[in-house]
């Protein structure tokens, strides 16, 4: 910086010959300095001119540009030498041999790069995106409300179309209370933390997702892991804890599962795990993200599934960007378990509140689900289909349960890198694009993750994918496994 733009010329000087006295008084132990006829030491010399430049510097005013307003020219000029950039890069040629462009990826059916394909990239359960009684309520809930607030639940963000879902939610699972989170993977990575904290105990399934994973390590509680939905291992696991630690008793203890797992398409066997809870004096916190709105006779979950009360579970979260086609998320349980997330739960306390339109079309999207029973049953039978259909695809083996809507193909015989490994299923994903126009995608993972389930292919069922639908993609990816696969 030039100090000649802040401080008088003179000054300038003033400091050049003080920096030449300075390097001269301190090359010289011993050079003396005399001031007013008084000798004195080159050091104390030196120290007193830097006390005299500090009050000089101190004592001037700051700089400040000169207050005027703009003439019109210079507004012109300055309008005229802006130039506005894009939101987002132009899309370029080759980027368009690398990505696959999509005008809609919620449909069955979607166009990807001008050519209509089979959509099974997309958690549209039950076939409710684009419903026309959702659609009406979003445009009704923008004429009344607009976009939203963009203020937290807390200060100014609360509309009464957020009461209406978070009641209309607990009505549905049978719960007390609950509560709406303005982005589906931020609430269990809220919820956690808002509940467990340091030096508390969760036992978690190894195979969770990244928005479990990551509200695990906001908790900075202590994380022990058991085998992917194995209750032998879960057992083991909860006598170790509760014996190898002698603070336990007095400890918050939880275990943390999916009722089916994002990372393999397992239903989690709930009735054994309320089991172990009870026994081991746990609680537990369910995500129900792939299963709220799909498994159960009425689409209530995994409590339905396995007919357990639903009191049996402490907190219950999910997202609503699946079944119910819309976003966010919600936690549902106790009175107490919700108000406490009110005052404590970064991704409500702190985030701006979902737009009025989602929770209608939410509210809505529950309407459809009661009115129309049969859905369950038309995704039930889909998922049964395409699961059966792909029993013995070559080189591939099925993961997931019958069951599950999210039908999950992992490699039989491992690369022996998961970077190998994934390069494979996405050849295979590729080919099926491209060679028979069926859209699935690979379980890629961020390098946070620490998810240590093989990758695979990760294939959506919907309730509207018709039956000719799920002959295609059985054909589709045995004819390419059976081209890639030599053994």
């Amino acid at each position: 910086m030039d100090l000649a733009n802040y401080v008088p010329s003179a000054f300038t000087g003033l400091m050049k010959n003080a920096s030449e006295l300075i390097t001269f008084a301190y090359d010289v132990p011993f050079a003396r300095a005399v001031v007013f006829g008084v000798p004195i030491g080159g050091h104390l010399f030196v120290e007193g001119l830097l006390l005299v430049v500090i009050i000089f510097l101190l004592s001037q005013k700051s700089y400040k540009p000169p207050k005027r307003p703009l003439t019109t020219k210079e507004i012109d000029e300055l309008c005229d030498e802006w130039v506005p950039e894009s939101l987002i890069p132009t899309v370029t040629e080759e980027m368009k041999k690398e990505v696959p462009v999509l005008l809609s990826a919620a449909g069955t059916h979607t166009i990807i790069n001008g050519k209509e394909v089979v959509n099974f990239a997309s958690a549209n359960y039950l076939g409710l995106m684009g419903h026309e009684k959702l659609l009406d309520s979003c445009t009704s809930s923008l004429e009344k409300y607009g976009v939203g607030s963009c203020g937290p639940r807390q200060f100014y963000g609360t509309i009464d179309v957020h009461l209406d879902c978070e009641t209309r939610i607990a009505e549905f699972l049978g719960t007390p209370d609950s509560i709406l989170y303005s982005y589906g993977l931020s609430t269990m990575f809220s919820a956690i933390p808002a509940f467990c904290k340091k030096g508390d105990i969760i036992v978690v399934d190894e195979g969770v997702h990244w928005g479990i994973q990551n509200g695990l390590y906001l908790s900075r509680s202590t994380i022990v892991y058991f085998k992917h939905n194995d209750m032998q291992s879960l057992q083991s696991t909860l006598v170790k804890v509760t014996q190898d630690n002698k603070r336990a008793k007095k400890l918050r203890r939880y275990i943390v599962v999916e009722a089916v797992y994002q990372n393999s398409g397992q239903i989690a066997p709930l009735d054994e795990i309320i089991q172990l809870k009870e026994k081991y004096k746990f609680r537990v916190l369910l995500d129900e993200s792939n299963s709220f709105g799909v498994l159960g006779k009425s689409g209530r979950g995994l409590t339905e599934h396995y007919d357990v009360p639903v009191d049996k579970i402490d907190i219950i979260t999910a997202a609503m960007g699946h079944a119910l086609a819309s976003e966010g998320g919600f936690c549902t349980g106790s009175h107490r378990v919700v108000d406490h997330q009110r005052l404590s739960s970064s991704g409500y306390v702190f985030s701006a509140s979902l737009p009025p339109y989602l929770a209608s079309a939410a509210i809505a999207a529950i309407d459809v689900i009661e009115e129309n029973p049969q859905l369950i049953t038309k995704l039930r039978d889909n998922s049964k289909l395409l699961s059966t259909g792909l029993l013995g695809i070559k080189g591939l083996e099925l993961a997931n349960d019958i069951m599950s809507p999210l039908v999950f193909l992992r490699l039989k015989n491992s690369t022996g890198s998961l970077k190998s490994d994934l390069q494979v299923l996405e050849d295979l994903a590729d080919r099926v694009l491209k060679e028979h126009s069926v859209f699935v995608t690979t379980s890629k993972r961020s390098f946070v993750d620490k998810c240590n389930l093989p990758v695979g292919i990760r294939i959506y069922v919907s309730a509207a994918h018709t039956e000719s639908d799920l002959q295609k993609v059985c054909e589709s990816l045995k004819s390419v496994a059976a081209s890639l696969f030599t053994d």
